[in-house]
C-alpha cells in the first residue's frame, strides 16, 4: 500500500486502471483525475470495485476485460495506472503495447509492479518457485523484469526505484515504481 500511495496519486486527466479491482481508490487525486475507467478479467474483483466506488460515492467505468486487449480508441487517455498487475497477464509485451496505443501525446504509465529480484540468490528461489507459484497465485509470474520489459515495449522510464518489500521474503518482495512516456513523446 505504501508504494501505491507514491504512484497512484500522480495520475491525472483521464485515466485508466488496468486491473482495475486493485485497492487504489483511496489513493487516487480526486482534484486531479477527470475520469476514471478500469478493466480487470475477475467478476470478484469487479464488484469490490463497484462497491468501493458505492460506498465512497465515486463513479467509474469499470468493465471486464483483459489488459492485451483494452475495449477502448486509440489515444484516450492520460495516464495509465497498473499496480501489481503485469505479473498475472497472459502477455506484458502486448498489454504494454495495448497501454501505448490508448494513451494520448505525452500521456504517462504509472506502474507499481513486482517482478525479478536484482539479488542473484532470490532470482534463483524465484526461479524455482515460479512454476508453482503461478498455479496458486491466479497466474502470477515472480520472475517478469518489469522496468525492462516497459522500456522494451516503447516506453522511456524516468529513473525507476526498486526496494524489497519489509518482511516479505525476497523471492516474493522485489517491487519497481516509477513513470514512462513514450519513446519520442515531449515531457510534458
Amino acid at each position: 500500500m505504501q508504494d501505491r500511495a507514491k504512484v497512484v496519486p500522480l495520475a491525472s486527466g483521464d485515466v485508466l486502471e488496468l486491473g482495475c479491482g486493485a485497492p487504489n481508490l483511496d489513493f487516487y487525486n480526486w482534484n486531479k483525475v477527470h475520469s476514471l475507467s478500469g478493466v480487470d478479467p475477475s467478476p470478484q474483483l469487479l464488484a469490490s470495485a463497484a462497491h468501493a466506488l458505492e460506498s465512497k460515492g465515486l463513479t467509474a467505468n469499470f468493465i471486464p476485460g483483459v489488459a492485451e486487449a483494452l475495449p477502448f480508441a486509440n489515444a484516450s487517455f492520460d495516464t495509465v495506472v497498473t499496480t501489481f498487475t503485469l505479473c498475472s497477464v497472459q502477455d506484458p509485451h502486448l498489454a504494454l503495447s495495448e497501454a501505448k496505443r490508448v494513451l494520448r501525446p505525452n500521456g504517462r504509465l504509472l506502474f507499481v509492479e513486482h517482478g525479478g529480484a536484482p539479488d542473484p540468490s532470490a532470482a534463483a528461489w524465484q526461479n524455482r518457485i515460479e512454476p508453482i507459484w503461478k498455479r496458486i497465485a491466479g497466474g502470477c509470474h515472480l520472475t517478469r523484469p518489469v522496468t525492462q520489459a516497459i522500456s522494451d515495449a516503447g516506453f522511456i522510464c524516468q529513473p525507476p526505484q526498486g526496494h524489497y518489500m519489509k518482511r516479505t521474503p525476497k523471492w516474493l518482495g522485489w517491487v519497481e515504481w516509477g513513470e514512462a512516456r513514450l519513446a519520442g513523446a515531449d515531457a510534458a
